[in-house]
């Protein structure tokens, strides 16, 4: 009698595609542990470095500032697990979004594959923009950085952030981290992955470095009016979707693109290489978070230059792609309009269309006269 083999694959709930449908739900019950964590004495010590924000400093009231002691942070390892946690909730913002908005506009329009893929990227991204970018701006006019800009190196190093400041970076760097299961999550195409990798790695990396140089005051100067305008680039495609005669967010955007690309050039080089470079303290210090050396402003002020050299000739590229495509797009109507005479336009009519022989060329007057003949 033969013995049935127990089967090796592996159990439905392990699967890649429970996986993909059920990961907004597998997340939420991680991100449900970590809070519940908090109602335990045992476990709550663990839970609150994940969910809370670390390296809390409060210092005595003054009569000079306020009337109330104030509470200030400065960043340390520990914000790797507030960063993890913030990331699973951005991973369950991203699948509410997808879900209940653009998931229902999908399938209202139906898009192509390519239209589906690019609409839900701008779908996400405008959203995050247009959240930072209020969020950011908020923050620029209640720590007066607008009304005095002097702030960016004077008051260097400003090791020690305001909660909103530090949860506004926390909250960056988690988005951003989250972006990397999610190539995973929505089936991204591989010829897609290298170039969505390119920009999350370009995000990390400079908000990651101003965060840990405590250059926090001149980052967010320069992602607000960036996020700017990509939100303005992410919500013309949207509208570009919908109604491809819809491209006057892409000429708005195009010119303010490049200014983007000046403001941030000329508030980098006068933050670090005028206004920090003539600061007295001018030794690094870990201690008190000062990166003013030279070393350090050179590679500053190199990766910016970098990077904004990099986007504008990604941008040339796109705009040349651009025009190529409108003028292969309006060179078959300038074809359909041949300038002839009226002798010769007639006896084009008569042998077919635009002066094209068709079969019915055989059975002209002329031909006729001479078969009856």
């Amino acid at each position: 009698m033969a013995i049935r083999r127990k089967s090796t694959k592996s159990p439905p709930i392990l699967s890649h595609e429970f996986i993909l449908q059920n990961h907004a739900d597998i997340v939420s019950c991680v991100a449900m542990v970590f809070l519940l964590g908090l109602m335990f004495e045992i476990s709550a010590k663990v839970a609150i470095i994940f969910v809370t924000l670390q390296y809390n400093v409060t210092l005595p009231a003054t009569e000079e500032q306020a009337t109330e002691s104030a509470s200030f942070y400065y960043y340390g390892i520990k914000d790797l697990a507030t960063i993890f946690f913030y990331m699973l909730v951005a991973i369950i913002v991203h699948a509410i979004i997808q879900e209940y908005v653009l998931d229902k506009i999908n399938r209202r329009m139906h898009f192509s594959k390519t239209k589906h893929s690019k609409f839900n990227e701008s779908g996400q991204l405008s959203a995050f923009y247009l959240f930072s970018c209020i969020w950011g701006t908020f923050i620029l006019v209640s720590e007066n950085y607008i009304s005095d800009p002097t702030i960016l190196w004077r008051s260097y190093p400003p090791n020690l952030m305001t909660f909103q400041v530090k949860f506004f970076y926390i909250l960056q760097l988690a988005y951003w981290f989250h972006a990397f299961p999610e190539l995973y999550f929505q089936k991204t195409k591989k010829e897609d992955i290298p170039r969505q990798l390119v920009y999350i790695g370009l995000y990390l990396f400079h908000i990651a470095g101003a965060y840990l140089l405590n250059l926090n005051h001149l980052g967010l100067v320069l992602l607000v009016p960036h996020y700017f305008v990509e939100f303005l680039f992410h919500i013309s495609r949207l509208f570009y979707f919908t109604d491809e005669k819809y491209q006057k967010g892409f000429s708005l955007w195009a010119v303010l693109f490049v200014l983007g690309r000046l403001l941030t050039l000329i508030l980098s080089v006068l933050t670090v290489g005028f206004g920090l470079a003539r600061a007295e303290n001018q030794k690094l210090d870990f201690s008190t978070g000062n990166f003013n050396v030279l070393g350090v402003r050179i590679a500053v002020l190199a990766s910016i230059c970098i990077t904004q050299a990099f986007m504008m000739w990604k941008f040339i590229n796109f705009q040349l792609r651009r025009w190529r495509e409108h003028s292969a797009f309006q060179a078959p109507t300038v074809k359909k309009k041949p300038t002839v005479t009226k002798g010769r336009s007639r006896k084009g009519t008569e042998n077919g269309v635009n002066g094209t022989v068709t079969s019915n060329g055989a059975d002209s007057p002329r031909n006729r006269k001479e078969k009856s003949s």
